[in-house]
């Protein structure tokens, strides 16, 4: 079987199974994301050990689980996770490193790059929780919609940057971080991108989740958030060209690891909640 054909299939099995797990949200969403992060994060904590790192993998990968289910337990009111009580597992790592890494073991990096891992992992992935559960949003079409959102500009993106890219050439966008990448096919993902966003408001936001944008508003979301696909996609390959590695593991087949999948949404889920409280507006019911 080619790379192509086994990149379909994964899609194909794939693709259903998690809109179908974002349209039941609650429980069976945060243990999705929960799992997603928790995979996320073992490959991240690969790549910096790849290069001689020796993050606290184990607490690490547990850490970033956790996350996303401490945004569904708040969201029940189970619990309230005041921003102060952030600092916490902060300690935690440190408290961890001061009885398992010697200092010629280099404890300050080992605290560090724990704690970036989860944030990167965990913490963004949470953020396709937070959106299914939108404020403004009431019934799952509504909520798995607006879920959909940053992803289907990420999928634009994606989509116009190689095609354009491969038509037009031209410069390079970043060659000592990914070679194959043009500036033509970075401008071709943000037009790709703005169209999205114009089709998925008209057709999907306005009708179904009401709730819009203003018209330079959404130019403006959609620009930002394939910027910030880009970037994500960009930063993850920066990253495994330190560790020396194609993909981040080979549990997708076709498709690399978890995180060579998420890594543009690691940047545009959060991007796009945060443009969504800020700059979108109810439509009267």
């Amino acid at each position: 079987m080619t790379e192509l054909a086994k990149r379909v299939m994964v899609a194909a099995v794939g693709a259903p199974a998690i809109i179908a797990v974002i349209w039941f949200g609650d429980a069976a969403l945060a243990t999705f994301v929960a799992t997603a992060s928790a995979i996320a994060a073992w490959e991240f904590f690969r790549l910096v050990s790849a290069r001689g790192g020796a993050p606290l993998a184990p607490l690490g990968v547990l850490a970033a689980a956790v996350v996303p289910l401490l945004a569904h337990a708040q969201q029940l009111g189970f619990i309230r996770v005041p921003l102060s009580t952030l600092v916490l597992p902060a300690l935690l790592v440190c408290t961890v490193v001061l009885f398992r890494r010697p200092s010629s073991a280099r404890p300050m990096e080992a605290a560090a790059v724990t704690l970036f891992g989860v944030v990167y992992t965990g913490g963004a992935l949470s953020f396709l929780y937070v959106l299914r559960n939108f404020e403004y949003v009431i019934g799952q079409a509504a909520g798995t919609l607006v879920v959909l959102f940053p992803v289907a500009l990420t999928w634009a993106t994606d989509i116009g940057a190689f095609f354009v890219g491969r038509a037009v050439g031209g410069a390079k966008l970043m060659p000592s971080v990914s070679p194959g990448k043009t500036v033509s096919g970075a401008i071709g993902g943000v037009v790709f991108a703005v169209l999205m966003a114009w089709v998925f408001q008209r057709y999907a936001l306005i009708p179904h989740a009401q709730i819009a944008f203003s018209p330079w508003a959404l130019v403006g979301v959609a620009i930002a958030v394939s910027v910030a696909g880009q970037l994500g996609d960009l930063v993850e390959s920066h990253f495994k060209r330190e560790a020396g590695v194609k993909d981040s593991s080979q549990l997708l087949p076709g498709h690399g690891g978890v995180l060579d999948r998420v890594d543009s949404l690691l940047f545009t889920l959060p991007i796009g909640y945060l443009l969504l409280r800020w700059l979108v507006t109810p439509i009267p019911r």
